[in-house]
């Protein structure tokens, strides 16, 4: 891969100081929503009929990078933490960023134009899922993703790999998990059987849907997700949970490297014969749990693959998201974009931001809304507390998203009471809001150059009650 992309730490690049739920770095970006971006759904950058799709159109640039500290995580202090810009086909992300989740091409109880007014400027698709239902081969002939769904901007898909952890050993995503003195690798979560076997070419599912039998590899991911039609996806790998043992951990990576060279070669291939599509980005993933060692090594082996950026991947010890992230980050070319998987608690963003993190998806702050967890600055707390049936506030004073500036908590908790779906749509707008906004802040404050002090009171106002989250 190529990575002279543009290197110029463009620090003239400022905030905006428009309230606008737009994107807030100036730019010649291409907003999801925006005019440009809508055209880009039926005419995306590098794509013309009868050739493959252009590698140019992809990309990333460095606007303002932290400055290293006597206590940074990376090599001599360095932190990778930066803001910049990723180009894609259909259209540009300012990062770092917030990816919402849309499962199934839909976030659950939200609309794609409620996605655009809340500031989201991508999603995130999950591949094994779409591939069950309604079937790659529908979105191939709908156009993709984006314009299945209806999203005037950039998309992403995982994999598939992920069901190899919450299908083989029936654990649902967990970033932290109590593994002490527990070490197998045949555990299983209680009162879930394993459905899903791993061996040298791929994995065998047995379909939560239905019960079919299907199977992945390499090759057929990348079928699927190439006929998904997203902007970035990953290579197929394995996901081991911290609770295997460190031999375990050794070959799954060494797996995870034969199945990424696999990707590679099909993706090129794909690509070739695809003519007249948009080009595809490809990420490849880097396993090896809490092992610093493993983590190294498998980043070492991604980076010399032909990739377009990683994913930082894996069950992680939350005291050890940042030093993985860092880690990973020693050993890649700088402007390759790095996506955090599955990361969405408020001081794990932090901590995935200042080490190198530039893109992040999490299901967890629409999943919780519709359990009622509500995440404002002032902490995490339940909306469905007998206290707030008479409270007329807005979930957050001062909150710009349409939740709050239309409707109060006693509202909430009566639609979510009475099981109303407009309850969750309401309480998942705000929570997506949450975690975009902060993460547009994160970058506002990274370019403006007040990252650490955001950081601090930002931090120390969140968690003053004892929040979870």
């Amino acid at each position: 891969m190529t990575d002279a992309t543009n290197t110029t730490d463009t620090t003239s690049l400022v905030p905006a100081t428009s309230p606008s739920l737009a994107p807030s770095l100036v730019s010649a970006s291409v907003a999801a929503g925006s005019p440009e971006a809508a055209a880009l759904v039926d005419h995306p950058r590098g794509a013309q009929n009868g050739l493959p799709g252009d590698r140019s159109a992809f990309g990333f640039e460095v606007v303002r990078r932290l400055d290293p500290t006597a206590d940074g995580l990376g090599r001599d202090g360095f932190r990778h933490g930066r803001a910049g810009i990723l180009h894609t086909p259909h259209g540009d992300i300012q990062t770092p960023a917030f990816v919402p989740v849309a499962t199934q091409a839909t976030m659950k109880a939200m609309l794609p134009e409620q996605l655009v007014d809340l500031g989201a400027q991508c999603t995130l698709a999950n591949a094994f899922h779409l591939f069950e239902r309604p079937g790659e081969d529908i979105l191939d002939e709908a156009g993709g993703l984006a314009k299945f769904m209806n999203w005037n901007g950039p998309t992403f898909t995982d994999s598939g790999g992920f069901q190899v952890l919450s299908l083989g050993a029936g654990f649902k995503k967990t970033l932290a998990m109590d593994v002490t003195g527990l070490k197998s690798d045949d555990v299983i979560a209680e009162g879930k059987e394993r459905r899903a076997f791993v061996d040298e070419d791929g994995v065998t599912f047995k379909s939560p849907l239905n019960g079919d039998v299907h199977r992945f590899s390499a090759e057929i991911s990348m079928g699927i997700q190439h006929k998904l039609g997203a902007d970035i996806m990953f290579a197929f790998d394995e996901l081991t949970t911290l609770m295997n043992t460190r031999s375990y951990q050794e070959q799954s990576v060494e797996r995870t490297y034969r199945w990424a060279k696999r990707c590679v070669a099909e993706h090129q291939r794909l690509t070739a014969a695809r003519t007249g599509k948009p080009y595809q980005a490809l990420f490849g993933v880097v396993q090896g749990a809490n092992y610093e060692d493993l983590r190294r090594h498998a980043a070492r082996q991604i980076a010399s693959l032909d990739f377009d950026g990683v994913g930082i991947g894996g069950a992680i010890e939350k005291r050890l998201l940042g030093n993985t992230c860092a880690w990973i980050c020693d050993e890649m070319p700088e402007l390759r974009p790095r996506h955090v998987l599955g990361i969405a608690a408020v001081d794990d963003i932090f901590a995935g931001v200042e080490n190198g993190g530039d893109t992040f998806d999490c299901v967890a702050p629409a999943r919780t809304a519709r359990n009622g967890a509500i995440y404002t600055r002032d902490g995490r707390w339940n909306v469905l507390r007998a206290a707030l049936k008479r409270d007329f506030r807005p979930l957050e004073e001062g909150c710009d998203c349409y939740t709050c500036q239309h409707y109060s908590r006693a509202y909430l908790h009566h639609l979510l009471k009475a099981r109303e779906m407009s309850g969750c749509t309401l309480a998942t707008i705000h929570n997506e809001r949450f975690f975009v906004k902060l993460i547009d802040d994160i970058r506002e404050s990274i370019v403006g150059g007040y990252f650490d002090e955001f950081k601090r009171e930002t931090l120390a106002r969140f968690y003053a009650n004892g929040s979870r989250g």
